[in-house]
């Protein structure tokens, strides 16, 4: 099973405590720009609770009324139209009160969204090495959407049950102080054994909830290779794998539906036992003249507020802890370092295009994630600018390597790169990597139209320097036979195109960009052989006056260039032409040579 990323562990038991208090107000720097909102919604939530308090306080003048005792000179019907008074004055303050927390959360947790997205496109690809990428959307998503439910429900709502919890305690020792003394000493009780009893339930929702998770994962993996599934007949086998693990979410769903039925069993013996209890109690005051019926009614309803406060308290404490949780994930990711910054004014500024002159010097490397096992051992070197030279070798031998160190994916361990008598390292990494285009095996599209694939490789690209492209790539002709041409929508990853015609539209992507430096890795590999000639057509273009390095099995690909340097185990082990090469008995390039001309 593959480790889980440290920043995707699952959450720990948190407390809420000055420190991860503290660290989670950071997060409010996102709605700093509407704070205006915050505050204005903070003051509709403490006069909206304080509206709503009104309404026992009414109810119970109005029994009080009924019953021949006086309330100033109001009449049951003056009660009655006040309490729609208050209705109308809390909807409205509650409208409001919503609006501002809505404008507050849509709105920060968007600029939250963008700084994310901005962050984990500017981190390095060894993040992406440590992390799973779908884990890590999923979760991210996940955490987003909690301080989403913070900002616009969670944190009101806490602080708005923290307010009718003091002001219904208040209201009930100035109104009934002594059934207020008797609800005291019976009702904390029975809440408390209830958040205990809650957090059991909640506890088994989430063994639930992950039951079902391993059952959707089974799902999709199954759906997404069923290529693979019934390639090899497997589907007896994914049958029972999928029904192990429904198995297991049954006995967890079931052991949950019976944490509910004690749950529902507790509360109506308990909780309900405390409330007759304290209602008997009144009752008595009531026989005693001690109370009148319109305090009792108004203690009643004032308890029943103090209680669902309490029971809101649990829920909105947890989702607290869980936003807190959340936001220190996000935070995690926020506090990277980046490898670019997209916002750089001074990268247009850097960019200098490279004559095309490369070097490799004593190059060794070993990747993050595989510290124990060295990829390069002192590979060395050089390329002149407009020259073609080919990478070819053992699949492992080191090759695409060598392309992900040159556009500085990684930082190398000892030796230096240079390009056009320059480290590598020295130049602004966003300037640097406008100089190259690269053409890789399989290549990946975005699921938007054709127009927006190839003008990625120059964004304000015109009409016509775009179809100059899909014409020099050979791709204008397919181009023209869709019924949309540019506009045709390729699908996700490309998947309504073939493997030529993506190769194609990779290539034009790549001659819109006009690079100092091509990269082509493998290009052709997987192609057919019609297929492969027009896409090799469409590369020798592309190639022309400029620094290409290729990465090729097929030998046949490679005949014409200036260089070829056969690489094994890390290290260069021949350098030539293909004449060259060729003529050296038991080679390592002429041995591949002879099996792959001979066989054809």
């Amino acid at each position: 099973m593959a480790r889980r990323p440290e920043v995707l562990e699952e959450d720990k038991k948190r407390k809420m405590n000055g420190e991860s208090l503290r660290e989670a107000m950071k997060i409010f720097e996102f709605v700093r720009p509407y704070r205006w909102s915050l505050i204005g919604g903070l003051v509709l939530l403490f006069v909206s609770s304080m509206v709503f308090m009104l309404f026992p306080f009414l109810i119970g003048k109005m029994m009080d009324i009924a019953s021949g005792k006086p309330f100033f000179n109001f009449s049951l019907n003056d009660i009655f139209w006040l309490m729609f008074g208050v209705l109308a004055a809390q909807g409205i303050v509650s409208y409001f009160r919503v609006l501002l927390f809505a404008r507050l959360s849509e709105q920060g947790i968007a600029d939250l969204r963008v700084a994310l997205y901005e962050k984990l496109v500017s981190l390095p690809i060894t993040f992406y090495e440590k992390n799973r990428v779908g884990e890590l959307m999923s979760r991210l998503t996940a955490d987003v959407e909690r301080l989403y439910n913070a900002f616009s429900i969670t944190i009101a709502e806490f602080l708005r049950q923290i307010l009718l919890l003091v002001v219904g305690l208040l209201f009930l020792g100035i109104y009934t102080p002594k059934l207020a003394l008797v609800m005291l000493l019976t009702f904390p009780v029975a809440v408390i054994c209830g958040l205990f009893f809650g957090r059991w339930i909640r506890g088994l929702s989430k063994e639930r909830q992950q039951a079902l998770a391993d059952t959707n994962i089974i799902l999709s993996e199954t759906m997404q290779s069923i290529s693979v599934v019934k390639g090899f007949s497997n589907e007896l086998f994914e049958t029972i794998r999928y029904g192990r693990t429904n198995d297991k979410m049954v006995k967890i769903a079931l052991k949950f539906a019976s944490g509910r039925a004690i749950f529902s069993t507790f509360i109506v013996t308990v909780l309900f036992g405390a409330l007759i209890f304290v209602i008997w109690k009144g009752a008595m005051l009531i026989q005693s003249g001690e109370m009148t019926a319109g305090e009792l009614v108004m203690f009643t309803f004032v308890t029943a507020i103090i209680g669902g406060s309490i029971a809101g308290l649990g829920n909105f404490y947890t989702e607290l802890l869980g936003a807190m949780g959340a936001t220190e994930r996000v935070r995690e990711i926020l506090a990277m370092e980046s490898e670019v910054d997209p916002h750089d004014p001074a990268i247009a500024n850097k960019y200098q295009r490279f004559t095309g002159n490369i070097e490799y010097n004593n190059v060794h490397f070993h990747y993050p994630t595989r510290e124990d096992i060295e990829v390069m051992k002192g590979i060395s070197f050089k390329i002149s600018a407009g020259q073609k030279v080919a990478l070819v070798g053992p699949s492992g031998s080191g090759k695409s390597t060598i392309l992900q160190l040159l556009l500085r994916f990684y930082d190398i361990q000892s030796g230096d790169i240079k390009v056009d008598g320059k480290s590598i390292f020295d130049y602004n990494i966003s300037a640097f990597r406008k100089n190259f285009a690269i053409v890789p095996q399989e290549v990946i599209l975005f699921g938007g139209t054709i127009r927006e694939n190839i003008s990625y490789g120059k964004p304000t690209a015109t009409e016509e320097e775009i179809i100059e492209a899909a014409k020099q790539s050979n791709s204008w002709e397919f181009i023209q036979n869709f019924p949309d041409q540019l506009d045709t929508v390729v699908g996700e990853r490309g998947i309504k195109l073939s493997g030529g015609q993506r190769q194609r539209i990779a290539i034009a992507r790549g001659i819109l960009k006009d690079p100092a430096i091509l990269l082509l890795d493998e290009a052709t590999s997987s192609l057919d052989a019609e297929s492969e000639k027009v896409v090799q057509d469409a590369l020798n273009k592309l190639m022309e006056g400029r620094t290409s390095i290729i990465i090729a099995h097929r030998l046949a690909t490679v005949r014409e260039v200036d260089c070829i340097y056969v690489i094994d185990n890390g290290k260069i082990i021949e350098q030539g032409t293909h004449q060259e090469l060729s003529a050296i008995e038991n080679g390592a390039y002429s041995g591949l040579a002879k099996l792959q001309f001979e066989s054809i």
